[in-house]
Parts: C-alpha cells; structure tokens; sequence
C-alpha cells in the first residue's frame, strides 16, 4: 500500500509534494502502547526511539510533543493496520484520527503507511537478536515504528517523484 497523504497538507518540498530532507517520526499506534522511530530523509535509514506508555490522548500527545521539540520533526508518518486481505483493522480510523491529529497540532504532513505484520516481524527480529520475555515487550511497538518508517522509505525508493 502506497503511502496516503492526509488531505488539506501543503507543505510541499518538491514536485510529488514530500520534504526532500529532515528528520522524520513514525509512529507504531494502539491504544495501551504507541512505538515510535526516527529516521531521516536523505539517509532512509530507521532506528527506534521510545515506547510511549500513556492511560490519555492528553498524556500521549503531551509526550509526543515533547519529542517533536527535541527531533523538529519535517513529516509524520503512522501506521494504517490493515488485515491480510487488505481490509482495515479495527484500529484503522483510530490511527487515522491520530495521523490527523499530529497533522493538525504540529503543522506538518503525515503519512499513512501499511503496517501489516510489522509487530510479528519486530518480534522475529528481536528474538534473532537474542532480546525476549519482558524486553522484548518494552521494545516491540518502538522496533515495529522502525519497520513502519523503512517501508515508507523503501515506497519512497520506488517512486522516485517523492525524492528531490
């Protein structure tokens, strides 16, 4: 699945509407946890940042603004959980309001990117790093947010009209 724009965003760099440098956030949503990645545009490179563990939107939002001071961010990205068959999972209108929502309180564009089977494969991949039981918890969401912003990265590569 392509990368969504959300719509009503103009803060175009370049022809395909996308900044063509800066650092990026992704964001891994659910309700308990949120998993966040940082990465940045013109190295493609994804690493994961923290774990955002918060009982309110308010507490969320409130930590993730912390962030978005530190990192200034240039672009949002978030993942859209999809089922197998390419129908949206339940959580898929929450994370939509979410991209939304970061959209609207910092000004900057956000991205809405296929996150199938990104908490499976995070878990494969800390298991093969040897990382298990209660780390591999604490770790998950921020290492699937990783896996979110590489495959917004790798869309970027194959449709070279998003890079300038």
């Amino acid at each position: 699945m392509e990368p969504q724009p959300m719509p009503g965003h103009s803060n175009a760099a370049n022809s395909g509407g996308e900044p063509a440098r800066g650092t990026v956030l992704a964001f891994d949503f659910g309700e308990k946890r949120v998993g966040v990645a940082v990465g940045e545009l013109e190295l493609e490179l994804a690493h994961p940042l923290a774990t955002i563990t918060a009982e309110s939107d308010k507490e969320r939002l409130t930590a993730i603004e912390r962030l978005v001071k530190e990192w200034s961010p240039v672009l949002f990205v978030v993942g859209l959980p999809m089922h197998l068959d390419g129908s949206d999972h339940e959580l898929a209108k929450r994370c939509r309001r979410f991209a939304e929502r970061l959209r609207g309180r910092f000004g900057r564009p956000a991205r809405l990117v296929d996150e199938r089977l990104t908490s499976a494969t995070a878990g494969l991949a800390l298991a093969e790093a040897g990382v298990r039981g209660r780390r591999q918890k604490d770790m998950l969401d921020q290492v699937a947010a990783q896996q979110i912003l590489q495959a917004y990265f790798a869309s970027r590569l194959s449709n070279p009209d998003r890079r300038t």
